[in-house]
C-alpha cells in the first residue's frame, strides 16, 4: 500500500471522528461528569462500533441501504429517538459523580458500541471509508482491515481530546447549580445533533 492511502485515510478519520457530533458531545459530558478514566469504556465502545461498521460495509451492508432506502429511514428515526433520550438523561442529571456516585453512570463499552448502529454519522463514516479508500483487487480485505485499524487508532486519540476537554471543564463547575446548567447545556447540544441526522 502506498503512503497516499495511509495519509488520505488518516486525514479522513481525523476529520470524521474529531469534529462535533453526537459521540463527541456525549464524551465531553462524560469527561466532565465522570472523569477521564471512567469514560475510557465509552470511547473504546465507539471505536469498536466504528470498526464493526467498516467491516460490515466491507462485506456489503452498504448495498442494502442503496437497495432498500427505507432501512436507512428507520435507522434515522431510531437514532433520533435514542439521541433525544440520551440528551434528556444528560440534561436531567444535575450532579456530577463526585457528589452522587449511585445516581449516574457513564456509558458502557457495549452501549457505546451499539449506539454506533443508530448514529447516522457513524454510518456515513464507514460507508464513505469503504467506498472511497478500499482497493478493488486482491488487496481489498487488507485495505478494509487497514482502514479499520487506522480508524480505531485515530478515534481513540480524538475521543481522548473531547473527554479531556470535559475534564478541564469539570474544574470550573464548583456548585450543584453550575453542574445543572452544564448538563442542561450538554443535553441541549446532544438533542441539537438530531438536526444533522435529517
Amino acid at each position: 500500500m502506498e503512503w497516499q492511502f495511509f495519509f488520505s485515510v488518516t486525514l479522513f478519520a481525523i476529520v470524521m471522528t474529531g469534529t462535533p457530533g453526537p459521540n463527541n458531545v456525549m464524551l465531553t459530558a462524560s469527561g466532565a461528569n465522570f472523569g477521564y478514566k471512567r469514560s475510557i469504556p465509552h470511547f473504546l465502545g465507539i471505536g469498536l462500533g466504528l470498526v464493526s461498521l467498516i467491516i460490515l460495509n466491507g462485506v456489503g451492508l452498504g448495498v442494502l441501504f442503496q437497495t432498500y432506502p427505507m432501512i436507512q429511514q428507520v435507522l434515522k428515526v431510531l437514532g433520533s429517538a435514542y439521541l433525544l433520550y440520551l440528551a434528556w438523561k444528560i440534561a436531567s442529571s444535575s450532579l456530577n459523580s463526585n457528589n452522587d456516585t449511585s445516581a449516574a453512570k457513564p456509558m458502557t463499552c457495549f452501549q457505546a458500541m451499539l449506539f454506533q448502529y443508530l448514529n447516522p454519522k457513524s454510518w456515513v463514516m464507514s460507508i464513505t471509508a469503504v467506498g472511497s479508500f478500499t482497493y478493488t483487487d486482491e488487496s481489498y480485505w487488507i485495505s478494509v482491515l487497514t482502514i479499520s485499524v487506522i480508524f480505531i487508532v485515530v478515534q481513540i486519540q480524538t475521543s481522548s481530546v473531547w473527554v479531556g476537554f470535559g475534564t478541564l471543564i469539570r474544574r470550573w463547575l464548583s456548585s450543584p447549580k453550575a453542574w445543572q446548567r452544564f448538563n442542561i447545556g450538554m443535553g441541549a447540544l446532544t438533542a441539537s445533533c438530531v438536526v444533522f441526522i435529517w
